[in-house]
């Protein structure tokens, strides 16, 4: 028996070991025994007492000096045990746990609370109380802050997880567990560190699928100053769909909102309008305020609406949003945020109210939240200003489950939340179309530059190499030619054409415009050799020791924008991609936008709206618009490059020169990783290598691949043409329609949980049908994987189906998946047949007799 998730997050026996000269121990104690476990605890003082447990524990919490932990592991794993919590220190935590096979948090983790169950296995100061919000965090103060904030707004957890400093079971393996359980709404992550990148992002990702993740990260600026990496945290957590919030306030606003605001399953990508009502208009200016200056907008009512609100609003009330109200109403605030609330117009509402002599408060907040239970369309959130006499509704407002704030701005804040985070999800699972950019690069030329270059005893690339590399992957590169020395610089000027620009030519020499490497508008032989001879000086003085490997001469091109495009590394998320404004002063103008690779297009045309270079291309003044077809395209060339080739470290163009016709690398450099070095992509790359094509019984030839994003469109023409009854026994249910989040899910899959592999037929035009889809997704346990397959009835009986479920064997058996299962209905005799063809034992489902369980085993 090894470990189980179940173990660590829903136990029935619990043991603590803990040194009680250990401070820490009595904390432990004392919260295992006042939490109500359902279960059973036991308390042993040191590893030697593990062997006599009466009872097998299923989660052991170990308070033990460093040196006892892998004898208390290894005795817990023979008893049978293989899950801890280690909160204090501990060496190579990762370590033990390898020799023991006891999976631990820690070190220096928080513990584990599980209020549903009565599990508080925590250093807290007090217990959570049981609700739907999720806290995963690595700090102990941080945890207990969040607690402490809890409990005096009445906020409730399904589960508290202490990461610690992440050594064993970090984030991943939390989320992976959250994401599955239906007793949690939301889920807040205090990040410091990411072991895993690609596992964080894969469980970030199915995790903000099904529910709001909101992260915040303590420490990122003053780990890099430059700001660099805290963008790259932002590009990664978008990628994966979590919003992440900038301080502490920020993210009790945003527990506050999520752990009670109710959203609507399945609401429509925000438009960004937010409803302002109120009863006083000074607190309805500071909340206009807060929503211009959070980036939002004040949602615009049409007359009809109006005239609607006129119909139903008591005399008294003025102006359009925000709405003040008139005084005297007890149930007025309630009502029209409760009208606000139903227009299409509106995102979210926020309802603020100011104290008023003599008012019947009891019943205002009565009618509040009626009107925030009651709506099942936009969101309310309520300002109850004030302290003496609004402290205590506030509270009875947040019992009754509202979510409340004390000030305008918290509250707007709150609504931000909200609609940032719906924004990220949507973008997340927003329908690409079908454009794919269809790269045929000389994979082979970069591989020989790469290994001159290596040979050569350097990691640098010469700028002319660099140019080269891009050229390879079909992006234009201004042309040019490399000289030896003065002389050979002007011949080559006379054979590309003048005006030309004279560059240095040195690996050694990153910026070199700082020493007067650059020379523009060269019109004559004459100027180039003069301009060579004082350049090559010139770098001889100010660089003694750098290489002098001749010079580069190139064309001179007109332009219209400069950009600057990069590929970096980042030490916790891996590969980069930056974009933004380019030309010499692009550092100093701080326009950089963020993302990770593999880009598609809809992901690069997301990177460049997000940067302040992406107004500028669609042409303002007299600036003509740029090919911005163009600047996507050049963003996926360089993404493929680093999905082609990750022993590249760097690669910079800058400038990158836009203008109406396309796009021009004028200046690339590139540096290599050391000799065996290599990066992870965070986000897996497209599998290529498992494309290859099929031909039917008929003679016909379809592309079975495994799917696109891009194929969101084909996906659901062909649901459009399968019948009811196929309809029925593939989705258990009879759909008429996918709706686009599910058709998103389908289509944008992990490649490392899943695979979909999709039979295509090329059209005539081009485009192509989609024909069949083969999908296997990989269970908690990653050694079995659920299947099912669908074929359009036009290819029944071509023996597409037996193919499509051979390549699921093929991914399964190389990915270290043992066992394929499924459900089929009963009453689908031709799946059934056609399972046990292939090998697959049935029998009925103990749960359902309705339901057939298949399942096979395949060999790796």
């Amino acid at each position: 028996m090894r470990f189980r998730e179940q173990a660590l997050y829903r136990p029935r026996h619990v043991v603590l070991v803990a040194d009680p000269a250990l401070p820490a121990s009595a904390t432990l104690a004392q919260n295992l025994q006042a939490g109500g476990f359902t279960g059973s605890i036991a308390h042993v003082e040191d590893p030697a007492g593990i062997a006599g447990l009466a009872q097998v524990p299923d989660l052991a919490v170990l308070s033990l000096p460093p040196e006892q932990l892998e004898p208390a592991m290894a005795a817990l794993s023979a008893r049978g045990c293989h899950a801890a919590v280690v909160p204090g220190p501990a060496a190579d935590l990762a370590g033990m746990a390898r020799r023991t096979g006891v999976r631990a948090l820690g070190q220096g983790s928080f513990g584990i609370c599980v209020p549903g169950i009565g599990l508080n296995a925590s250093l807290s100061h007090l217990a959570p109380r049981r609700g739907r919000l999720a806290l995963v965090g690595q700090s102990s103060a941080l945890s207990r802050a969040v607690l402490d904030w809890a409990e005096a707004e009445a906020v409730g957890f399904s589960h508290v997880i202490g990461i610690g400093e992440n050594d064993d079971l970090g984030f991943a393996h939390a989320l992976d567990w959250l994401s599955r359980d239906p007793g949690t709404g939301a889920i807040l992550l205090e990040i410091r560190r990411i072991k895993n990148r690609r596992m964080f992002i894969s469980a970030a990702r199915a995790a903000a699928r099904m529910r709001p993740v909101v992260a915040i990260r303590a420490g990122g600026r003053l780990a890099d100053p430059s700001g660099t990496a805290d963008a790259v945290m932002d590009a990664a957590l978008r990628r994966a769909g979590v919003l992440r919030v900038a301080g502490l306030d920020d993210l009790l606003s945003a527990a506050e909102t999520l752990a009670r605001v109710k959203l609507v399953p399945g609401a429509a990508a925000p438009c960004g309008g937010i409803a302002l009502v109120t009863n006083a208009t000074g607190l309805g200016l500071l909340a206009a305020d807060a929503v211009l200056a959070g980036g939002a907008r004040l949602a615009e009512l049409p007359q009809e609406a109006r005239q609607a609100l006129a119909i139903g609003l008591r005399p008294g009330w003025q102006g359009s949003n925000p709405l003040v109200l008139g005084p005297g109403s007890a149930t007025g605030l309630g009502e029209a945020a409760a009208m606000l609330a139903g227009l299409r117009q509106v995102d979210a509402v926020v309802a603020l109210h100011a104290p008023v002599a003599g008012e019947d408060t009891a019943t205002m907040a009565a009618a509040l939240s009626a009107a925030a239970k009651a709506t099942r369309a936009a969101p309310i959130l309520v300002c109850w200003a004030g302290q003496a006499t609004a402290g205590a509704q506030r509270a009875a407002l947040a019992a009754a489950g509202l979510a409340v704030f004390p000030t305008p701005e918290a509250t707007v804040r709150g609504a931000l939340h909200l609609l940032h985070d719906r924004q990220n999800r949507a973008a997340a699972a927003e329908l690409p179309g079908r454009q794919v950019l269809a790269l045929q690069p000389d994979r082979a030329a970069v591989a020989a530059i790469l290994a001159q270059t290596r040979a050569e005893g350097r990691l640098s690339l010469t700028e002319d190499a660099a140019l080269a590399v891009l050229a390879a992957y079909g992006l234009p590169v201004v042309p040019g030619r490399v000289a030896a020395d003065a002389a050979a610089a002007a011949s080559a000027a006379v054979e590309l054409g003048f005006p030309v620009v004279l560059k240095l030519r040195s690996p050694d020499v990153a910026r070199k415009t700082e020493i007067g490497g650059v020379a523009l508008g060269l019109r004559s032989p004459l100027a180039v050799r003069e301009a060579a001879e004082a350049m090559a000086e010139r770098a001889a003085r100010d660089r003694p020791a750098a290489r002098l490997d001749g010079f580069l001469v190139q064309r001179q091109a007109s332009h219209v924008q400069e950009l600057r495009m990069r590929l970096g590394d980042d030490a916790m998320f891996g590969p980069f991609l930056g974009f933004g404004l380019g030309g010499t002063a692009a550092d100093l103008l701080g326009d950089e936008g963020f993302d990770l690779p593999p880009l598609n297009h809809a992901l690069a045309c997301g990177l460049i709206g997000r940067t302040r270079a992406g107004p500028l291309l669609a042409g303002y003044r007299d600036h003509p618009p740029v090919h911005l077809d163009a600047v996507a395209g050049a963003l996926m060339r360089l993404s493929q490059i680093a999905v082609d080739f990750p022993e590249i470290a760097s690669l910079g163009v800058n400038p990158l020169f836009a203008d109406g016709a396309g796009v021009m690398a004028a200046d690339a450099s590139c540096l290599l990783r050391p000799a065996g070095q290599s990066a992870l992509l965070a986000v897996p790359p497209y599998p290529e290598e498992w494309a290859a094509p099929w031909t039917a019984r008929s003679g016909e030839v379809l592309w079975v691949r495994p799917v696109r994003p891009e194929d969101a469109e084909a996906h659901a023409e062909m649901f459009r043409r399968l019948t009811p009854e196929d309809v029925r026994w593939r989705f258990f249910s009879q759909l008429r329609e996918l709706p686009a989040v599910q058709i998103a899910r389908l289509t944008q899959i992990d490649y490392e949980r899943e695979m979909a592999f999709v039979a295509m037929r090329r059209r005539p035009d081009g485009a192509e049908d989609m024909m069949g889809v083969s999908r296997l997704i990989r269970e908690a346990d990653g050694v079995t994987g659920e299947f099912a397959v669908v074929v359009d009835r036009a290819m029944k009986g071509q023996g597409l189906g037996r193919h499509m479920m051979q390549r699921l064997f093929d991914w399964a058996a190389a990915n270290g998946v043992r066992e394929v299962v499924g459900q089929v209905l009963a009453d689908n005799a031709p799946m059934l047949a056609f399972i046990r063809a292939l090998g697959f034992a049935t029998r009925r489902s103990p749960e359902d007799e309705d339901v057939v369980e298949a399942r096979r085993s395949v060999s790796g």
